[in-house]
C-alpha cells in the first residue's frame, strides 16, 4: 500500500465516537475466559465526543504524529518507539508501514479522561489507512486490529470494548465468547431509533472529575488480585449485575439501572477504593441520594463519572454536580449525548 501517493493530492479523514461504560475490564480476556461459564459481556454507548484522525504527507523516511494535549513527535519511520506517549499511535502505523505520513489527532474529549480516547484514535488511524486501499472499510477489521497492537505495546492486557465502541458506535452489549478459532464477541444492539437514542439522552448525564487517570494501574491491580485467586466471587457478581443492568436499560426500567449500577461500583470500591477520587466519590454520594446511579468510566482513579437514572431524577442531579464540579479546576459536565454512528470517513 503506498499511502504517501495516494496521499499526494487530499488528506484523508476518520472520526469515530469515545464511550461510557458498565462492566468494563470483562472484556479483558483473563477475565472472560476464567468467567467465560457465565456468559460475561460489557454494556456501552458511544458517545458524540468524536476523535478526528487526519492522513497527510509527510518528510520520505519520517512519521510524524500531532495529537491535541500532546507534544508533537517526529521520528524515523522504522525506527518509531512504541513506548512513547504516543506509542500506541506510531505502532499502528507501524503495522500500515506508513512512511512520510504525518497523522493529526484532534480530540473533542478532554485528554486521559477514561473514555477510551486513546483506543478511538487507533481504530481512526487503522480505518484511515484502510480506506486508502479504495475499499470499503470494515469496522470490525479496524477495531481487531487496533485492538491487537494495543495488546502488544501497552505491556498489561488490555480489553476490547473501546474499539468496538469507536468502530460500531449506538448503545450496544458485547458478549465475550470462545470459539474453535478463538476468542471472539457477539454484538447485541439497544436503542437503533432516533427516538429511542433520545429518550436515553434525558436518563444519563457524563461529567469530567478534572483528574486524568491512568488505566494500567487500577487494572494492573485487579489483574494481579484475580490472577492469586482473590476476589474471584467479586467478579461473578460483577458479571451478574453487568448483564441484569444491560436488560434493564433495554426495557428502560432506569431507576432500576441506577441501583444495580451502584451495587456494580460498591464491589469495585471494596476491592480498590482509590477506583474513584475524591470529585468522583462525592458525585457518586450525589447521586445516590437522589436515586441515581453513578460509575466511573474505564478503568477510574480519575476521569469521567457518568449516571443514570428516572430523567426526573437525573435533572435534580445536573445541578447537584454543577456545584460539586465547581470546586474543582477543568472538572465540568460535559456536552455529550448518544453517537449511534461509528467510523465515518471523508475522503
Amino acid at each position: 500500500m503506498d499511502v504517501r501517493t495516494y496521499l499526494k493530492e487530499k488528506k484523508v479523514a476518520v472520526s469515530v465516537p469515545c464511550r461510557i461504560d458498565m462492566g468494563g475490564t470483562l472484556d479483558i480476556s483473563t477475565f472472560s475466559l476464567a468467567l467465560h461459564h457465565l456468559n460475561p459481556c460489557t454494556f456501552n454507548i458511544a458517545l458524540d465526543m468524536r476523535t478526528r484522525v487526519f492522513l497527510g504527507r509527510w518528510k520520505k523516511g519520517r512519521i510524524k504524529i500531532s495529537s491535541k494535549g500532546f507534544d508533537s513527535a517526529e521520528f524515523n519511520s522504522l525506527k518509531a518507539p512504541f513506548d512513547h506517549p504516543m506509542g500506541l499511535m506510531f505502532a499502528v502505523a507501524r503495522y500500515f508501514n506508513a512512511d512520510g505520513i504525518h497523522i493529526e489527532i484532534d480530540s473533542s474529549s478532554p485528554p486521559k479522561s477514561a473514555l477510551g480516547g486513546s483506543s478511538s484514535a487507533a481504530v481512526a488511524i487503522a480505518a484511515a489507512f484502510l480506506s486508502c486501499t479504495g475499499k470499503k472499510v470494515n469496522p470490525c477489521e479496524a477495531a481487531v486490529i487496533a485492538h491487537y497492537i494495543e495488546s502488544s505495546v501497552a505491556g498489561v492486557p488490555c480489553g476490547f470494548q473501546d474499539q468496538l465502541a469507536a468502530a460500531f458506535g449506538g448503545v450496544n452489549v458485547w458478549y465475550w465468547l470462545m470459539g474453535e478459532k478463538g476468542p471472539y464477541f457477539k454484538q447485541k444492539s439497544i436503542f437503533a431509533s432516533d427516538n429511542d437514542v433520545d429518550i436515553l439522552n434525558r436518563h444519563i448525564l457524563v461529567a469530567y472529575c478534572g483528574i486524568p487517570h491512568v488505566s494500567r494501574d487500577v487494572n494492573s491491580r485487579w489483574v494481579k488480585a484475580f490472577l492469586c485467586g482473590r476476589h474471584r466471587d467479586t467478579w461473578e457478581e460483577i458479571v451478574r449485575l453487568t448483564q441484569a443492568f444491560s436488560e434493564a436499560v433495554m426495557s428502560m426500567e432506569f431507576a432500576m439501572a441506577g441501583k444495580l449500577m451502584n451495587q456494580e461500583i460498591s464491589l469495585r470500591l471494596s476491592m480498590t477504593p482509590d477506583v474513584l477520587d475524591k470529585t468522583g466519590k462525592a458525585l457518586y454520594a450525589a447521586a445516590e441520594s437522589l436515586g441515581c446511579g453513578a460509575r466511573f468510566t474505564g478503568a477510574g482513579g480519575g476521569g469521567c463519572v457518568w449516571a443514570v437514572g428516572n430523567s426526573t431524577d437525573i435533572e435534580k442531579l445536573k445541578p447537584a454536580w454543577q456545584a460539586l464540579l465547581a470546586e474543582e479546576k477543568q472538572a465540568r459536565l460535559l456536552d455529550a449525548g448518544v453517537d449511534p454512528r461509528g467510523i465515518e470517513i471523508v475522503l
